[in-house]
């Protein structure tokens, strides 16, 4: 039973991911030119990220990207198995299976594509930010968090 909730937790994020992606990148094409949704708060803009998070750790080998489809699967089964073995809450398995689709999501995008696609860019109060992201990398940051913050075995 707590399984089911992890399982469809990560399908949820995981099909979200991949079709605001579709949607975006090949049904509203933002790879030829950006689309002001509420400017400057969201632009679609279209990223390929062969790195992590915001760029970091950047690598066109073929290599690289491979060395990251690991690192992404190996972080997924982590996860679950450590949800697996303790006693969650529901939050901790709502938020692992937001981090395990969301990581799906972009391990999807690098055996497909060879990069993540990105297209979500925020900007506010003057600060314009560079950097674009997707709902994927949303899941997966908000999973973390939730796994830190909910994890039942912390120390009080």
């Amino acid at each position: 039973m707590r399984s089911r909730l992890l399982l469809w937790a990560a399908l949820t994020a995981f099909l979200i991911d991949q079709i605001s992606k579709y949607l975006v990148v090949h049904v509203m094409r933002v790879a030829e030119g950006n689309i002001e949704v509420l400017p400057p708060l969201l632009v679609f803009k279209y990223g390929e990220n062969r790195g992590i998070n915001f760029g970091l750790f950047q690598g066109n080998s073929d290599a690289a990207r491979w060395v990251l489809i690991g690192i992404s699967v190996a972080v997924c089964i982590a996860v679950a198995i450590w949800l697996w073995r303790s006693a969650p809450t529901k939050v901790m398995l709502l938020s692992g299976g937001l981090l395990i689709g969301g990581a799906l999501g972009n391990v999807v995008d690098r055996v497909l594509y060879g990069y993540v696609l990105d297209f979500l860019n925020m900007s506010c109060c003057g600060i314009n930010n560079p950097f674009v992201f997707n709902l994927a990398d949303v899941f997966i940051f908000a999973g973390a968090i939730g796994l830190v913050l909910f994890d039942n075995k912390k120390a009080s």
